[in-house]
Formats: C-alpha cells, sequence, structure tokens
C-alpha cells in the first residue's frame, strides 16, 4: 500500500536523476511527497522487523536510502536522524541474518551522521565482534557505555569482550612464559584490556564528555539550595554579576532536566577506586562528602582524576583554543608534598629503603653498607609527610608509557614494578602527563618544587591576610601591633592578646577587608564548607550562636586553607602568619610533616630524618634497626594493612568468607536459623564472591611476600588464616578455574604456592 506511488500512474523512475518526473502537483508538493514516502518505508521496515522478517525488512530500509539517495540529488533534505535510523536498523536487520560485514558499514555510515548514536555502536561493537576484531569491539562498546552506563545488553557485551581479550592475553602469556624476563610489559589498566604500542596524545582542551553532558557555571546568588536534600536546588536566570564558582551539569536526552552541582573532587585521601553515589537521601555530611551525589559528578570526577579533562573548560561548548597545561606548582597545590631524589637502588630492594645522598660524600648514597653511585641510580620520588610518610616513586617518561593507572597495582600490587607501561599512581600519571605535554626533566622537575615551596604565599592564594585590633576594628580604624606585639599602634594602645586581635582578608575581586570569625569546632570538620542559605539570599543571618555556615566567600577560603593544613584555631594561624613573614619560612614548612591533631600511635622514626633503614610502604613506617623491623611486620596492626584497606570495603556485597566455600543446603531449603553465624555460603552468589575474595587476599598475600612485608614463616593471620590452606581444592583448579584471572594473576598465584 505505501508503494502505490511507484506502481501507479505516475511512474516515477526514482533511481535516475535525469528521468522526467510527472507529478501531479507543484514542486513543494512533490517535496513533501518524497519525504513521507522515506518516511512511510521506514515506518513499514520497523513493523516488519519486530515480526522477525529480516529479509524484507532490509528490503524496506534499502527502498528508503536509495530514495533519499535520489532526493538528496534533487536538492530535497531528508532528515539526518531518519537516515541514521535507517542506517542503524538496517545494520541489526544484517546481524540477525549473520551479514556481519553489511551491518559494520551500515554503522559505519550512521556514526558519520551522528558520532554519539549509542545503538549504531552497539551494534558496531556486535559485528566487530563478530568478526574477531575484539579490541576495536571493545572501545566501540566503551563509547556507547559512557551514553548508557545502565543498559544490561551494554554490561554484558562489555564483559563478554573484556573475558575475551583477557583470555588471548593468557594464552599469549602461557606460550611465551620461558621467555618472560624478556618480553615487553604486559600491564593492564583500568578499563582497558589490550595494551596498544603507543599512547595517544592526552589533550585536556578537548571534552570527551561532550556529546553525552552539558555544562554551565554558576554562583551561590542563582544556584540557591531549596531543600535539605543534597540536591535540592534551585537555578533562578536572574540579571546578576555571576561569580561563576559553581559547575553544573546534566546528562543529555533524560527526563530529568534539572541542573545538578558539581563538587571539587577529593584529594585528601590518595583513594583510586572507582566512585560510588552516597546512599542517604539527607547526607550526614552534606556539601563535603566524599562520595559523588550523582552520576555526573562520578562521571567527571572519574576523568578528572586521570588527568583527561580540565573542568575549567568544561563549561564551554565550543571548547579552547588555548592549550592547557599541568606544572610543577600545579600538582603541588592539588596533591602537596615534594619532589625529591632517592637512590633507585635502595628504593627497589626488598624491603624498600630510604637512602638519600651520603653527607660526607654526596656521589654515594646513604646506606650505611653497600653505598650506591648516587647520580648513576637516582631515583624522582615524590614525598606527603602527613600522619604517615607516603612516598611514591615517579618512573621515567617513555612513549610507551599508557595514560592511565594500572588496575592491578590499585588493587593488590602490580607484579611488572617497573615494567608495566601503566601508572602506579596517580601522583606519576600527573608527572607524566606534565612530562609529555612540556618535555621538562626530572632535574627541572625538583627545582621547580623547591622554587614553589621557596616562593609560595602563607594563607590562600586569592587572599591578602592581616591582623589588626579588634576595637580599633570596631571603630572603623585599622591598627597593627607594635614592634613588641604588646600593644596596637593607636593612641589608646590597646592591648595585643589573643582575644582581642581578629583577622582581616581581602580578595582580588572584591578588594574590600572582611573579617574572619572562629574556625567552627563542630567535630567532624567538614571538608567543604558551605555559605550561609540567610547571607546568600542577601540577609542577616538568622541562626543564634555560632554559626557553623560561612558568611562570606572569603570566609570560606580561609577556613577551607585552616582545615587542609590543620590549623586549628586563630591563635595557630597567628603564629604561622607571624612566622611567615620571616625570610625563609616557605623553606622549613615544606620538609616539615603536617600534624594531626587525633591520637595515632607512632614508632620512634617516623618524623626523625630518614636513615638507609627499611621502610614499609603500606604503613609508612620506618625502622632504623631488624628488631624494629621484625616487631613491625609480625604486629597485628600491620598484618591488617596488608589484607585490609577502607577502598576494599566498597568492593564487596556479602559476608566476609568463614572458610567453608560451599553453599548451606540448609539455607537452600529455608530451615537455616543460624544466619550470619553461618559457617557455609547462603546462595551461589555470596560463595561466589567468596572465591573472588579468597583470590584477591591471595593476591595482597604474594605482593607482600614478594616485598618482605610479611615473615617468611609467619602463617598467623588471624581471621585471614584460610588463605594458608586450600580447603581441599587442588592448588591448579584453583589458579586456573576464574575466568577473570589474567597472566598477571597467574604469576602471582603460582608464586604464592
Amino acid at each position: 500500500s505505501l508503494l502505490y506511488s511507484l506502481e501507479g500512474d505516475l511512474s516515477l523512475n526514482l533511481f535516475s536523476s535525469r528521468s522526467t518526473l510527472p507529478f501531479p502537483g507543484n514542486q513543494e508538493q512533490y517535496e513533501v511527497f518524497i519525504l513521507d514516502l522515506v518516511s512511510n518505508l521506514f515506518g513499514e521496515g520497523n513493523d516488519i522487523f519486530n515480526e522477525g522478517e529480516w529479509t524484507r525488512a532490509i528490503e524496506m530500509y534499502t527502498e528508503a536510502l536509495s530514495i533519499a539517495e535520489y532526493a538528496n540529488s534533487e536538492d530535497i533534505t531528508v532528515s539526518t536522524v531518519l537516515l541514521e535510523k535507517l542506517y542503524a536498523n538496517r545494520a541489526a536487520a544484517y546481524l540477525n541474518i549473520g551479514l556481519h560485514d553489511e551491518a559494520l558499514a551500515d554503522c559505519e555510515n550512521a556514526l558519520q551522521l551522528n558520532e554519539g548514536n549509542h545503538r549504531a555502536l552497539y551494534r558496531k561493537a556486535r559485528a566487530l565482534k563478530e568478526l574477531g576484531r575484539h579490541k576495536e569491539a571493545y572501545d566501540a562498546v566503551a563509547k556507547c557505555s559512557l551514553a548508557v552506563p545502565q543498559d544490561p545488553s551494554v554490561i554484558q557485551l562489555t564483559q563478554d569482550l573484556a573475558k575475551l581479550l583477557g583470555l588471548k592475553i593468557r594464552k599469549a602469556y602461557v606460550r611465551s612464559k620461558v621467555r618472560l624476563s624478556s618480553d615487553k610489559p604486559m600491564g593492564m589498566a583500568l578499563g582497558m584490556p589490550d595494551v596498544t604500542p603507543a599512547p595517544p596524545a592526552v589533550d585536556l582542551t578537548n571534552n570527551p564528555l561532550a556529546e553525552t553532558h552539558e555544562f554551565k557555571q554558576a554562583c551561590s546568588n542563582c544556584y540557591v539550595k531549596t531543600g535539605h536534600g543534597v540536591l535540592d536546588f534551585t537555578l533562578y536566570s536572574k540579571d546578576h554579576k555571576c561569580k561563576k564558582d559553581i559547575l553544573l551539569g546534566r546528562i543529555k536526552n533524560q527526563l530529568e532536566k534539572s541542573w545538578k552541582p558539581i563538587r571539587p573532587r577529593p584529594t585528601k585521601s590518595q583513594y583510586v577506586g572507582p566512585y560510588y553515589i552516597c546512599k542517604g537521601k539527607v547526607c550526614r555530611y552534606p556539601g563535603h562528602c566524599t562520595f559523588a551525589y550523582c552520576q555526573e559528578e562520578i562521571d567527571v570526577w572519574s576523568l578528572e582524576r586521570k588527568g583527561f579533562i580540565c573542568r575549567d573548560l568544561l563549561f564551554d561548548p565550543f571548547g579552547s583554543s588555548s592549550k592547557m597545561h599541568l606544572t610543577v606548582p600545579k600538582i603541588l597545590q592539588e596533591h602537596h608534598g615534594i619532589f625529591m631524589f632517592l637512590c633507585g637502588v635502595c628504593f627497589d630492594h626488598k624491603p624498600r629503603i630510604i637512602s638519600k645522598t651520603n653527607k660526607d660524600d654526596p656521589s654515594l648514597c646513604s646506606h650505611s653498607v653497600t653505598k650506591h653511585a648516587f647520580e648513576e641510580h637516582k631515583c624522582l620520588v615524590h614525598v606527603l609527610k602527613e600522619n604517615t610518610v607516603c612516598y611514591s616513586k615517579i618512573r621515567p617518561y617513555s612513549p610507551q608509557n599508557q595514560m592511565d593507572i594500572c588496575r592491578h597495582e590499585v588493587r593488590y600490587g602490580c607484579v611488572r614494578e617497573d615494567e608495566c607501561f601503566y601508572a602506579h599512581s596517580l601522583i606519576e600519571l600527573k608527572v607524566w602527563l606534565m612530562q609529555h605535554q612540556l618535555g621538562i626533566t626530572p632535574e627541572n622537575i625538583v627545582q621547580e618544587a623547591n622554587r614553589f615551596w621557596n616562593t609560595e604565599k602563607f594563607g590562600p592564594p586569592n587572599l591578602k591576610m592581616q591582623f589588626v585590633c579588634g576595637q580599633c576594628w570596631r571603630n572603623g580604624q585599622l591598627s597593627e601591633a607594635d614592634k613588641n606585639k604588646k600593644y596596637c599602634t593607636a593612641k589608646a594602645r590597646h592591648s595585643w592578646s589573643k582575644d582581642k586581635r581578629v583577622v582581616l582578608v581581602s580578595s582580588i575581586e572584591r578588594k574590600k577587608w572582611t573579617s574572619i570569625r572562629p574556625l567552627p569546632t563542630k567535630k567532624p570538620i567538614p571538608s567543604q564548607f558551605e555559605i550561609c542559605m540567610h547571607v546568600s539570599a542577601g540577609k542577616k543571618c538568622q541562626y543564634i550562636g555560632n554559626c557553623t555556615f560561612a558568611h562570606s566567600t572569603e570566609e570560606k577560603d580561609l577556613w577551607t586553607y585552616m582545615k587542609d593544613n590543620n590549623i586549628v584555631d586563630m591563635e595557630q594561624l597567628y603564629e604561622h602568619w607571624l612566622q611567615s613573614q620571616k625570610p625563609g619560612w616557605s623553606e622549613e614548612a615544606s620538609n616539615s610533616a603536617v600534624k594531626d591533631n587525633t591520637k595515632h600511635i607512632h614508632m620512634p622514626t617516623d618524623y626523625a630524618e630518614e636513615v638507609a633503614g627499611n621502610h614499609c610502604w603500606l604503613c609508612g613506617k620506618n625502622s632504623n634497626s631488624d628488631k624494629q623491623w621484625q616487631q613491625h611486620i609480625t604486629s597485628e596492626k600491620h598484618k591488617e594493612k596488608v589484607f585490609n584497606s577502607e577502598d576494599d570495603q566498597n568492593c564487596w556485597q556479602y559476608r566476609f568468607p568463614t572458610g567453608t566455600f560451599r553453599v548451606c543446603e540448609r539455607y537452600l531449603k529455608g530451615t537455616c536459623t543460624e544466619e550470619e553465624t553461618c559457617k557455609l555460603a547462603h546462595g551461589n552468589e555470596e560463595l561466589k564472591e567468596w572465591k573472588e575474595r579468597r583470590e584477591f587476599l591471595l593476591m595482597k598475600l604474594a605482593k607482600a611476600r614478594k616485598d618482605h612485608l610479611i615473615a617468611p614463616n609467619d602463617n598467623d593471620f588471624g581471621k585471614y588464616s584460610f588463605l594458608s590452606t586450600s580447603s581441599g581444592e587442588p592448588w591448579e583448579a584453583l589458579v586456573w578455574s576464574a575466568e577473570r584471572i589474567d597472566a598477571d594473576h597467574c604469576l602471582v598465584l603460582m608464586e604464592c604456592t
């Protein structure tokens, strides 16, 4: 019925652009007729497709595309949306009858019209999978998962391709096991199951979320909190001078059109696992929770942590022409710490030894027995001193490096170590990106770091600070302390005591002195402060007592600076400010550890000058004698660190394994009364997770033994003691049964046996 126009008196020869086309109507009616014909053929093809007649559906789609091609030659424009749907649907029909090459060609045509067509990406991945091009298929489905991350078909295809690629790598590994020591590294990164010979250039001016997300800027005046929920905000389009200090985002093509706030990524901890959405409807730590509040926040944080995105450019839909560079000061402002050189031979020793230059002979390292040539073996290291001391080695950059974090190192340690192509820490990834962009040498990095600490200004970078007499300030005067710091410089000579002086700050934007109230004593101190809603609305704060919300942007910035630097009150801030007025203060600040107010058990050498002694990278502890080292690695607290970390808790859903890896028969019958105390697994899903968790713990144990962080004959691991027995299963079956285990996994488990 739809093809009457081709068979009736009109006699349309649609496949020859030179044919005479008698049509009973004007040109405008003719164009409408052609467009309706294409649309009707598309609809008819969809109906036939749903009935399972793939070949006839292909004929309908092909007829529609042929007419669209003819229409284009007659300067009649067919909607690109309709064209991409025709190509994508014909690709689906081709896949159903096994014509994978034709399906791939149609998917490419659809993606040329719309790169973000997730159906075309999914069908392209299916076609490539059937053609045996698994790596290309994985890349296609990875792009598709950005648009539809919760689609079960996409998730299943991603998992299938990851298994195929992992099996391919495992077989190649087994064939080349004899030449393992001379092979090229085979490190595997998060979300990337294969190794490419050269990494792509990372351009932070390109927004990888441009196809799936929208971004804009706002401020506290136009984006106002309207409820108690973490996302209860309203965006007002009123005329005002917007500060644009809040990043907003939303996912395209969704029913929910509201703009969601994207907070700064938490950088206080070195967490490198996947981000999760906060479970509570009303967060206990509103505004400063380290969990994400929405999927948009997860997407931005994940790419921002890898260094593939710059949040300053997200709101610009046309990109930026300026090149965005990482620099040493930017890295140190975000991650703190200092860059320095250590002896590479001592650092790679098992267990690790921290060795600087020898004071008597700078050409040698400070090891008491084996003094290595320092210049020949030195390695770049990032040192972060907080409650403990964390050393992160920065391996030399090469074009073969992959700009992603090694997924093995994140969870239980990469056995490839220095031969791995992937970054082993976030700070190493940032340095590699910087070296890729700027070509900066390790020597220049150390020089820039020293220069940064020697020239850094005390306080937030955008604020000027001064302390004045409180009584004079209330009278409209600015009076500082005299030389002896006993009285103010006013004629009244008020006493210069801690309860009579106030701190004033002036921002670059406002250029007006503002008094700052003391830091709130509420525990725990939030990781991010918010502006009081009364003040943001232009009103006076109605709270009776000490409001724990900031009353100005300057107050919020200074409070944040005090929290990040563990400055607990105004007296301590005043002492730091006085110290900053002396020459050379910043060099002392860069070398001193940041003290925490909470109680911790420390070893005597934790904050002492490092000597060539053993260093536990898990606990951040230094030991100067074998006796002290043995006491540490046999302690219960250290063993708990070997197997457990705060980040691991987010990865598991069921109970901790009991050591008996069988399903409870009584639970299957519904008669088990022991519940949480039952020694057997309650269901196949729990048993599966128990086995996965056992494999994971075995990896961590093998890594700890390899690094000499566990005594050779020590098998007393408390609740983890089930790892020392195989629970009746042959080791070969335990190693090779899991489909997830790749080459590196197998190597670690065989070493463990």
